[in-house]
């Protein structure tokens, strides 16, 4: 007896399913429950027999309803922020959701090409091939790495600790993982079927391995789950280092007036007022979102000593956000963050190293005329070279800004540079009140397991929040609200496994998979 094929329709379904379940796994539609099935409908088709071609055109499929329904907001920053009109606003949403869903087609012409050199019990590659690829999206052209799988189980605290010993990329392993033992069984009973036929071994021999292969895995989630919820109760780093309370100023500055003259005084004058009320409530920190002061702070003196003011006379020390200019034969614009100390001088300054494509600079704008009025409409930012740390109260502490926070890795420089305390400060008014605004503060949040440390987040337009080294969410404020978030957090030195090795893990799936592509075409030799 043959194997299920899968080059109808079916197929088709399958793989649209898998891109549906993938979606529904993130906010602010989903589930995390979603997760831990999304790739199996997909994986049920390569344990079949398909093509190679049909494998990719599969995972392209999946690809696209994956990005197509976490990504739509797209289209909405760039016709109401960009000027582009939706004609062109939507076309470049799609070429952008198909770039990135690429990176599934991968998966599944890799997965299909093990399959049929090993069997389906090849599917128990799934976990080490999906972050391989997953690494890929991080880097490749700048990297874009939103909405990873293992994102989808943040808030599930138990599964997320997984996040302190390999990163993200360990919880994605796990979670796909899991859909490769529910794949397996679902094969089965076909493959049970095949041990005497046209398969022979290879038939006999996935057929054998699916119920070890499931309950390894069953008894890896069960372990893990366990450990990270003991970890969780224990709770050890937050009775450790010593404590700050910050202050989050929500300023809800609308994109439209955050850059008009005629509202500049009132808007800064919000800052002031809720700075003043942050303090009033115990703050000995406070934080000011991305890009805040309505204008630039090294450049408007009397404003700029307003906030000076206010930090030396209330002795709190005040993170802003603001554009810096460096003026020369090349001006250079900077989006940096800018720390007034407790005696009200400049202590330090970062500047934002990992610049948002189309957002902040546009690449290859002489090639692409037709993008003329978002290019207008874009600022040209230069990208910052150096991990500076910010000194706060005898402790160094880092800002990621913006959307700098979904790359583990680059957090990670921070706590190895020595952050004890991990803050970021974003604009999140473009996404409007879509998903965008809730799966930016749940990555951001990773962070926080990944290398132990507390982190604050000042968002214009929210989500604002403090997060403990767990994941746990202390406090945070809604969308599209004027706020301020007072809340406790600590210095801390501790360091997680993911700290010392960083993406060791992820790496080893890369050179797993390649070893495994060469030795299995070897064995179809």
């Amino acid at each position: 007896m043959p194997p299920p094929r899968f080059e109808g329709i079916r197929g088709v379904l399958l793989a649209v399913l898998s891109g549906v379940l993938l979606a529904l796994s993130f906010p602010k539609f989903g589930s995390p429950a979603f997760g831990w099935i999304a790739l199996t409908p997909l994986l049920v088709v390569l344990g079949g027999a398909i093509s190679l071609r049909r494998a990719f055109v599969l995972g392209l499929t999946t690809g696209l309803v994956y990005f197509a329904g976490t990504l739509y907001w797209l289209t909405g920053v760039m016709t109401v922020y960009g000027d582009l009109p939706a004609w062109v606003a939507v076309p470049l949403n799609a070429a952008f959701v198909a770039y990135l869903a690429f990176f599934p087609a991968i998966f599944t012409t890799v997965t299909r090409r093990l399959v049929m050199a090993y069997g389906a019990q090849a599917l128990m590659a799934t976990p080490i091939v999906w972050v391989a690829t997953e690494l890929g999206r991080t880097y490749i052209m700048t990297g874009f790495p939103w909405v990873l799988l293992g994102y989808s189980q943040v808030t599930v605290l138990p599964v997320a600790q997984v996040a302190s010993l390999f990163g993200v990329y360990g919880v994605s392993a796990l979670v796909a993982g899991v859909s490769a033992a529910a794949a397996m069984l679902a094969l089965r009973p076909a493959q049970a079927r095949l041990r005497f036929a046209s398969a022979g071994l290879a038939g006999a021999q996935s057929a054998e391995a699916a119920g070890p292969y499931v309950v390894t895995m069953l008894v890896l989630l069960a372990g893990l789950s366990l450990w990270g919820g003991l970890r969780v109760a224990r709770s050890e780093w937050t009775k450790v280092g010593d404590p700050v309370r910050v202050g989050l100023i929500q300023g809800n500055i609308d994109q439209a007036q955050k850059y008009d003259s005629a509202h500049a005084a009132s808007i800064f004058q919000d800052y002031v007022r809720l700075t003043r009320q942050a303090i009033g409530d115990g703050a000995t920190f406070v934080l000011w979102p991305e890009a805040s002061t309505p204008f630039r702070f090294e450049e408007d003196r009397a404003d700029a000593d307003q906030i000076r003011a206010i930090a030396r006379q209330a002795r709190v020390p005040i993170l802003l956000g603001s554009d810096q200019v460096e003026r020369g034969p090349a001006t250079r614009y900077y989006n940096a963050a800018f720390l007034v100390g407790d005696d009200g001088t400049t202590v330090g300054v970062y500047r934002k190293m990992h610049l948002v494509p189309w957002g902040e600079y546009v690449p290859l704008k002489q090639v692409l005329f037709f993008v003329a009025p978002l290019i207008e409409a874009v600022s040209d930012f230069s990208a910052g070279d150096r991990a500076v740390m910010l000194p706060v109260r005898g402790h160094l502490i880092s800002t990621a800004i913006c959307y700098e926070i979904v790359y583990p890795d680059l957090i990670r420089q921070f706590v190895v540079g020595g952050s004890e305390l991990l803050t970021t400060i974003t604009n999140d008014a473009w996404f409007g009140t879509t998903s965008a605004p809730y799966q930016h503060f749940e990555q951001a949040s990773m962070r926080a397991i990944e290398t132990g440390r507390y982190l604050v987040r000042s968002a214009n337009t929210g989500i604002s929040g403090i997060v403990d080294p767990y994941g746990r969410v202390l406090a945070r404020s809604d969308i599209y609200q004027s706020a301020v978030v007072v809340g406790d957090a600590r210095f801390l030195r501790t360091s997680t496994l993911y700290s010392q090795i960083g993406d060791a893990f992820a790496y080893a799936c890369v050179a797993l998979t390649g070893a495994l592509l060469v030795l299995g075409w070897r064995h179809a030799r």
